[in-house]
């Protein structure tokens, strides 16, 4: 499992699966305003979109993540 966190956006996304190729996602469930989740054709979880990351996520968590966004990638940032 890989969690991406783009600050600039405060949004996070947590992988289930390694590799999401593009159009993979075939349908996507709003479970609250700030938590998205992706399925594939087979109704199969893909990942999860959180936004509002700082509010919803543990800052450890995002201290962990793969910073995207204006930020270099796999450097972590102050958050």
């Amino acid at each position: 499992m890989k969690i991406e966190y783009d600050k600039v956006a405060n949004a996070a996304y947590i992988y289930v699966r390694d590799k999401i190729k593009d159009g993979e996602v075939k349908k996507s469930e709003k479970l609250s305003n700030d938590i998205i989740f992706d399925y594939d054709k087979n109704n199969l979880l893909l990942g999860i979109e959180i936004l509002s990351a700082r509010k919803n996520l543990a800052k450890s968590i995002l201290s962990s993540s793969i910073k995207i966004g204006n930020s270099k990638k796999n450097k972590k940032i102050k958050i």
